[in-house]
């Protein structure tokens, strides 16, 4: 039975009214699930104008009020728990274990932002010159827009309104088109925790809606997560508009494996971190360079029965560890580039394009694949593949594998897995990335911490949640005070000194 989906207007469920529309799939079964309206300009426009009409309101209430609402909020994610897991893996296809890991990183950055009234605290400077006084405070952007990928339907649009919300901005939603009905669910129970209507809403659709957002004079900021081509787009459209832009891009991430590394440790530390979520995050590590050919050896020797025995599956069977890819359009590029891999000549060590899962043949399967022998010059270490393929280069040392990681146009994550400190202070030292693990696969911060990759995997200067979430959904404005006295200053007419 196919569900009729819908935006989120003004504290209401709306019903497109543009014409457009697409369907929703349940990946695992490959069957239609929902019909999603997409939003024409007018429908956006209305999004953002309830928005900018419940922003004084909402941004005049102390923080320690809007706190109480995000805590209340808090409170009916835990409530609603297993309901929200289930809504991501049945739209997005990853199992029900790691979609709960998804709704619970999301929940971090709500308690973070909960700790709003401290967050918001400014400095203080008494007689900056004689009986002068200055201090800064951070106050509301305004309207403030998220246009959200697939991959975390829960997750990344929690790295993003929880903070605008609690800094006292108002918020428009455009999710992926693909997985909508988590942040659809996400509005009624912010609405239900007592967020006063217009102060947040989701407007499902494509580039129309995603092209008015970056647009309209009234969105002040925006906030993105997706392709580097995308995210490129969006920072240069929004920019030439006057808005702040948070875009963040692609990713290749590689994970160094030292000859002194526990080698079983590192191969399951890739087995999760590359075939989780179907490859589909931008954390996976989809190259390990190995250092030295029996490091390699052993590597892909360790690896190679891993993979092949994957259990994959519908993402809400026991025992599944890898579910379908998202539609059978990614799951056609994904394979694309496996055929690509064995053209250019690297050596397919598992092979997983001919996975059938019994009783869900229609589903958007793909086993996972393993190539060796990959070379810094194709296309499958270059480009992004966001699948469950991991390709493994082999270097003859350490600085030829740091060399590789930071001559990569992406730099998002890495890894390192070794035993000796001083390589692994090294290495995290000169990595050219955002974000480094040590014997960790795949290093994303926690809330109170900020996300954020360098080079072609963000454009502007600040990442997301933390402390630069703050600042980036807040303005800083300085005020210098002295109160008259007894003695009437003179006119002035050079530079303050504040002497």
């Amino acid at each position: 039975m196919t569900e009729t989906l819908h935006h989120w207007i003004n504290g209401a469920r709306v019903g497109g009214t543009s014409g457009r529309s697409g369907p929703v799939y349940n990946p695992a079964t490959g069957h239609v699930t929902g019909d999603l309206p997409y939003a024409s300009t007018d429908e956006t426009r209305q999004a953002i104008a309830a928005a900018r009409e419940a922003l004084p309101q909402w941004a005049a209430r102390t923080p320690l009020a809007r706190a109480r609402v995000l805590f209340q909020f808090k409170y009916l994610i835990e409530q609603h728990f297993d309901e929200l897991a289930g809504l991501v893996s049945a739209e997005h296809g990853k199992v029900l274990g790691d979609a709960r890991g998804e709704v619970t990183r999301g929940l971090e950055v709500v308690e973070f932002a909960c700790g709003i009234p401290h967050l918001l605290k400014g400095e203080y400077s008494e007689n900056v010159g004689t009986n002068v006084d200055s201090w800064s405070v951070q106050q509301p952007v305004g309207v403030c827009a998220g246009i959200t990928p697939f991959n975390f339907p829960a997750m990344v649009p929690m790295w993003m309104f929880p903070i605008a919300l609690a800094c006292g901005n108002t918020f428009v939603l455009k999710p992926s088109e693909k997985d909508p009905s988590c942040p659809l669910r996400l509005a009624e129970l912010l609405q239900e925790a007592g967020l006063p209507d217009g102060v947040f809403n989701v407007v499902n659709g494509d580039r129309e809606a995603v092209d008015t957002l970056l647009t309209d004079e009234r969105v002040g900021a925006v906030s993105f997560v997706g392709s580097t081509p995308i995210a490129e787009h969006i920072y240069r459209v929004g920019s030439e508009h006057g808005k702040r832009v948070q875009p963040l891009g692609g990713a290749k991430n590689h994970m160094l494996v030292m000859p002194d590394a526990d080698t079983g440790q590192a191969a399951d530390a890739l087995l999760g971190s590359a075939y989780g979520s179907a490859g589909e995050r931008c954390m996976a590590i989809s190259v390990a360079v190995a250092v030295g050919d029996d490091t390699a050896d052993r590597l892909v020797a360790e690896l190679a029965p891993k993979i092949r025995a994957l259990q994959v599956g519908p993402g809400s069977r026991e025992g599944v560890e890898m579910g379908p890819l998202v539609t059978a359009e990614h799951r056609e590029r994904v394979k694309g580039y496996v055929d690509l891999g064995v053209e250019e000549g690297a050596e397919l060590v598992v092979d997983g394009r001919d996975l059938v899962i019994e009783g869900y043949e229609d589903g958007f399967y793909l086993g996972g694949c393993l190539f060796d022998h990959v070379t810094p010059e194709m296309r499958i270490y270059q480009e992004e593949i966001f699948g469950p393929v991991l390709v493994v280069v082999r270097v003859p040392d350490f600085e030829r594998g740091l060399r590789l990681v930071n001559q990569h146009e992406f730099g998002n994550g890495t890894a390192i897995f070794t035993n000796d400190g001083g390589t692994a202070r090294a290495f995290s030292s000169y990595a050219q990335c955002g974000m480094v693990g040590i014997n960790v696969p795949i290093p994303v911060p926690m809330a109170f911490h900020s996300f954020g990759g360098w080079k072609r995997s963000l454009f502007g200067p600040l990442h997301m949640h933390g402390p630069e979430g703050v600042r980036f959904y807040t303005r800083m404005k300085t005020v210098t005070s002295r109160w008259p006295q007894s003695q009437p200053l003179p006119a002035e007419f050079v530079m303050p000194t504040m002497k």
